[in-house]
């Protein structure tokens, strides 16, 4: 066995169901991979789901109390016995070719350590496509989740992410803080290890569907920013501030198009216009269009007012992280 598969779940039996069927479906054999499928501490298991998909995956079942994502994924690791380790959230599917797909780039450029790019399904709803969207389009993120690295030196994250044990051995497991994915990437980095972006190996990651949940999400992303800048200050990049940057200065350009001039408007409708027509060239629907200029605002603006509170906390007045606690009730 080459592979452990390692997944975190919390209340989330319908889309296990959907994760074990697209597993089941990998062309590289299930003999090649085990499933580590760690519950959470949930008070709507998955133990159904898991028994139904027992013939076709070798599943490892792991029923823990709640303790939170690092954790849960630690476990994981404890209990894999695979030689490389991969990531996927639990709202993930996973296409039929993807493991035989790592293990040829495995083979032919080797990485201790890999990331992937996520899509979307044709399966998903309006509201996922245009998070999805808000998630990898070159004019919110730089398209680092999409797949390019422009922008930002590559940082896998646990939606779709490997290491091989001895990576997990050298470096040890996730903190339990915001921003853990990253932090084991600069320290897996920082170790010597080789990270690399594997392109094809993708995988449809459905995310969240309701906004206000989609903006605290992001609002710890960009809290996360300035936990990592405290414990590794060069990880703290110009791009990074940018969606700050893009708060306040459409702050500005509000106010000086109501006490200056409104022209000063067609500033944001410039941008708007841009994430529509960009939208409706990859979508090819102009619903979807619409809802990606709102999913975009909710990313940038939680992103961006995410970084300035913790930079006001923890800069600014020499405050330390929030209580991690809270990272499991936004993750809820």
């Amino acid at each position: 066995m080459f592979f452990s598969l390692i997944v975190p779940i919390y209340n989330r039996p319908d889309e296990a169901r959907e994760l074990l069927e697209s597993l089941s479906l990998q062309t590289c054999g299930g003999g090649d991979f085990e499933l580590v499928l760690v519950e959470d501490g949930s008070l709507r298991p998955c133990a159904d789901e898991v028994e139904k998909f027992r013939s076709k995956i070798n599943i490892n079942y792991i029923v823990k109390e709640n303790s939170g994502r690092s954790d849960t994924r630690n476990a994981g690791m404890k209990n894999a016995g695979g030689d490389y380790f991969i990531f996927f959230d639990s709202d993930c599917i996973i296409p039929p070719r993807y493991l035989e797909t790592v293990r040829r780039m495995l083979d032919a450029d080797y990485a201790d350590c890999f990331g992937g790019p996520d899509r979307e399904h044709p399966s998903f709803s309006v509201m996922q496509k245009a998070i999805n969207y808000a998630m990898t389009s070159f004019w919110t993120t730089g398209g680092i989740r999409g797949g390019k690295v422009n922008m930002e030196k590559f940082k896998p994250r646990t939606f779709n992410m490997g290491f091989s044990r001895a990576v997990y051995e050298t470096v040890g497991g996730f903190k339990d803080m915001y921003g853990e994915d990253i932090d084991l990437s600069i320290r897996i980095g920082r170790a010597g290890f080789t990270t690399k972006l594997y392109r094809d190996a993708f995988v449809y990651h459905k995310r969240r569907v309701d906004l206000k949940r989609f903006y605290r999400q992001v609002h710890v992303f960009g809290q996360a920013r300035i936990d990592l800048y405290r414990l590794y200050p060069d990880s703290l990049k110009p791009v990074h501030t940018l969606p700050a940057l893009f708060v306040l200065g459409s702050i500005a350009a509000i106010l000086s198009a109501v006490f200056v001039s409104w022209r000063i408007a067609a500033l944001p409708a410039i941008y708007v216009l841009l994430l529509f027509f960009d939208s409706l060239i990859k979508t090819r629907s102009v619903r979807i269009a619409a809802l990606s200029i709102v999913t975009s605002f909710i990313q940038i603006f939680g992103y961006g007012l995410g970084f300035i509170r913790s930079f006001i906390r923890e800069i600014i007045f020499r405050k330390g992280p929030e209580d991690p606690e809270i990272i499991r009730k936004i993750y809820r």
